[in-house]
């Protein structure tokens, strides 16, 4: 991938992920400027290139908006890891690797003939990230691991929702996370690497991604020995902090401090001194009574009336925006966080961006999720010594 830019730029990560906390992890480390290389089964590539709808484009070539998007700024080669061919072709690509991503399965590299021992004798300075379902040891190591069955099992659903209904987030955000914490473990090894010159294997799981996050409703449970619920749309430890209805639709608030406490109270027309909300335990024990005070004085006014009182005093605030909604306001644009990248089969398109952004940092251009295979020829003849950014320095 030619003109690539970035922190990462001339970092080789090689990709044998699928579905999306791997997928996830890669396309970071695609963002930053280094150079992704998909590794996917031959004709079926990676499972969420079939997930969908909605699919898009011709008949005899539809494509996942799924796999669109975790899947941007990569190449695609195919290769039978059972076969010694794809064996081959995998050694080559690691002796020139900084980085090597996977989610099998516990043992799958292993029998595959990649154990970490085998990985780091070919390339010392080899880092290995492993995203597993719930850990790589222990017990429950080699269960197989889905978002939804991660958050259950991890404790999300249960404080997730209305009281008494467990409720899944609305993204694969166990997924989502281990990805995320997996490119920040890579960054860190690589910076160790500059020290030691050795790579290490990295490890996080979707039970590890979502405990990890987990934050004052964690130690909730582990300090104060309360059982965390689900709170619905309001803060389990703020108030008011959530989700009210106007006249005419909802719009949230977070009252964050005494001081803002005091001025919310005057906008809608409380004592901010009332013994039933002096302090923020008071408010959080009375939280259904305050709930209906507030709203029955929202009731008359458009949520527009009061968020533009709220944004004058301070106090933040907001509506509540469709996805649709989202990519049309100016502010997500003007963030970056839609970028436009030119696919073989769909054409010019837009994605969701890349949510970092560095100053001073030279412009970049992102590239479309590749078709399967797309990057045969191209990779087989970088490992060869004839394409741009050949390094065999790397080979270790």
């Amino acid at each position: 991938m030619p003109g690539q830019v970035g922190p990462l730029a001339g970092y080789v990560v090689v990709d044998l992920s699928r579905a999306l906390a791997g997928p996830h992890a890669g396309m970071m480390l695609g963002d930053l400027g280094a150079r992704v290389i998909k590794v996917e089964a031959p004709e079926r590539g990676d499972e969420s290139r079939g997930w969908g709808p909605p699919f898009v484009g011709p008949d005899d070539h539809q494509v996942s908006t799924y796999y669109l998007s975790c899947n941007r700024n990569k190449e695609s080669v195919t290769a039978d890891l059972k076969s010694e061919e794809g064996r081959e072709f995998l050694t080559r690509l690691v002796r020139q690797a900084d980085v090597l991503v996977e989610n099998f399965r516990t043992g799958v590299l292993d029998r595959l003939g990649f154990t970490v021992e085998r990985l780091h004798e070919l390339n010392p300075g080899l880092v290995i990230l492993s995203v597993t379902g719930f850990g790589h040891d222990g017990p429950e190591g080699g269960r197989a691991g889905y978002d939804q069955i991660a958050q259950g099992e991890a404790g999300l659903m249960s404080i997730t929702g209305e009281p008494g209904s467990p409720t899944k987030v609305g993204v694969p955000i166990a997924d989502l996370l281990a990805g995320m914490y997996g490119a920040n473990g890579v960054l860190a090894a690589l910076l160790e690497r500059e020290r030691t010159g050795r790579g290490r294997v990295v490890r996080t799981s979707l039970l590890a991604s979502v405990v990890g996050v987990h934050a004052f409703q964690g130690t909730k449970w582990t300090v104060a020995g309360e059982i965390p619920a689900a709170t619905g749309n309001h803060h389990a430890s703020i108030a008011p902090y959530g989700l009210f209805r106007a006249a005419d639709g909802a719009l949230q608030v977070a009252v964050g401090s005494e001081t803002q406490w005091r001025s919310f109270a005057g906008i809608v027309g409380l004592d901010p001194d009332d013994a039933r909300f002096a302090t923020n335990a008071d408010r959080v024990s009375r939280r259904v009574e305050l709930v209906d005070e507030i709203e029955r004085a929202f009731s008359a006014g458009t949520r527009d009336h009061w968020l533009g009182l709220l944004e004058k005093a301070g106090i933040a605030s907001g509506k509540v925006r469709g996805i649709d909604e989202v990519y049309e306001w100016e502010q997500t644009r003007l963030q970056g966080l839609l970028v436009d990248v030119e696919h073989p089969v769909l054409g010019r398109m837009q994605l969701p961006g890349p949510p970092l952004r560095f100053d001073d940092a030279q412009p970049r251009t992102h590239v479309a999720p590749p078709l399967l295979g797309e990057h045969n020829e191209s990779v087989r003849a970088w490992l060869d010594g004839e394409g741009e950014g050949s390094h065999p320095e790397r080979a270790g």
